[in-house]
């Protein structure tokens, strides 16, 4: 990598990180993209559909991270973490390491060869672990960069990849990775979330009960390109009849360190909920929730359409998760109301809907300061929530609290605008010194 000055870090290569660089590239600042996946796109480009529109997850995140990919004022730098920042002045001295990736991202041409050669078969993180791939493999088939990446933790070393690779020194097994040093004006974080523990809530034992699983890996049994073709139970590939939700199940509980309502889990379980009525029309699919909170433009109007599916709500609390028979997953439920009481109802699948988190940033090395709840904190929430407590450092998506995508797209084009402002002022800045 050539260029070590850019005017423009953004921390994050998900939906808020692509759209943020995108808009200070097209101011003609130069920017640098740092991402610590194998590929841009973040959280969004593992979605079926989003919601209440329920248009293509994909079909919106593609285009942003190919026109990033494209853009000549961005550059892309993935397996990618910061480990540390110093201010100089008005700059910031950055380091970063890149994690090995095994395979000389120059040359691999992306053509599979490697992968159809591999005899390792290994749990496929895109997939949530529900599917499998090889030890070396595409991170997805839209992913940027289309590059090969080994995992050494699966690989065997039997050279089968090197040999199918038809570029020559193209797999590296003694990759070591490397370090870099940047200068840059100015720095976005947009480093997302992440979803609180399934096992957080023991009393559910979702670690222990296979046919209990994540909102995510609902997102990829629903996607027309997930790991089974459809919607199947994972223990014995049935079709089910009956599946439940589990809402507040990472949120809104005291006991797990996340007393705040992460604002998306009623949406996307309606969401989901919805798009499960039309894979599979037989199915029972029932919402257990506390409270079903519709925050936004066309949300109320999406739960009402929900209800009229046949999607049934129950309000109640579910206090226990237990296995049944056949696999079958057993809830306890106080049920609130004319109906109220203690049930215990049997369902083949149950999702439960987990809260977001923000990802870690306790050993942050650009020193933000956090709040109570660990997300980055703004200097002046009420007028601008980008606004972190370093002058040139701005915050955006859900890096700085609990949001959806629109809302993430609207303050990443906020944080490009504030640092464009700031970049534009520099020259005064220096002046005065």
């Amino acid at each position: 990598m050539d260029n070590r000055n850019y005017d423009a870090m953004v921390v994050g290569g998900g939906i808020a990180g692509l759209q943020a660089a995108s808009d200070l590239a097209d101011q003609g600042y130069k920017v640098l993209i740092v991402e610590k996946e194998p590929s841009v796109g973040g959280k969004m480009i593992l979605l079926a559909k989003v919601f209440p529109t329920l248009d293509c997850a994909s079909c919106i995140t593609t285009p942003k991270m190919s026109y990033a990919k494209n853009h000549e004022n961005i550059t892309i730098l993935t397996l990618s973490q910061v480990t540390s920042v110093e201010r100089q002045g008005n700059d910031f001295k950055v380091q970063v390491h890149r994690e090995p990736r095994y395979v000389n991202e120059e040359t691999c041409t992306g053509c599979r060869k490697c992968e159809q050669a591999c005899p390792v078969l290994r749990p496929d993180p895109f997939d949530y672990d529900l599917g499998i791939t090889k030890a070396i493999h595409l991170p997805f088939n839209n992913a940027i960069p289309l590059k090969a990446v080994l995992d050494m933790d699966h690989c065997i070393q039997c050279g089968a990849c090197a040999r199918a690779c038809p570029v020559p020194d193209c797999i590296n097994y003694l990759d070591q990775g490397e370090e870099y040093e940047f200068t840059v004006k100015t720095v976005i974080k947009s480093t997302g979330f992440d979803m609180t523990p399934m096992g957080a809530k023991k009393e559910y034992h979702a670690n222990e009960l296979t046919n209990v699983i994540s909102p995510m890996q609902m997102e990829r049994l629903i996607a027309p390109h997930g790991p089974y073709g459809g919607v199947l139970r994972p223990t014995d590939g049935k079709l089910p009849d009956s599946i439940a939700y589990v809402q507040c199940a990472g949120s809104r509980d005291e006991t797990l360190g996340v007393p705040y309502c992460s604002r998306v889990c009623c949406m996307y379980a309606i969401k989901q909920a919805m798009l499960l009525s039309g894979i599979l029309p037989l199915a029972d699919i029932t919402i257990y929730y506390m409270d079903i909170r519709t925050f936004g433009k066309g949300y109320e109007e999406f739960y009402q359409s929900a209800k009229s599916m046949g999607i049934e709500f129950v309000k109640g609390k579910v206090a226990q998760i237990t296995e049944a028979d056949n696999d079958n997953v057993k809830l306890r439920v106080e049920q609130i109301g004319e109906n109220g009481g203690l049930k215990e109802v049997e369902h083949d699948l149950c999702v439960l809907s987990l809260g977001m988190v923000p990802t870690k940033l306790e050993n942050d090395p650009f020193g933000l300061e956090l709040g109570a709840d660990k997300f980055i904190c703004s200097r002046n929430p009420k007028l601008s929530s980008t606004l972190t407590s370093e002058e040139g450092v701005f915050a955006a998506g859900t890096a700085v609290g609990p949001k959806d995508i629109v809302d993430s797209i609207v303050e990443a084009s906020a944080a490009a605008m504030q640092a464009s402002v700031y970049l534009q002022n520099l020259p005064k800045l220096e002046l005065n010194q």
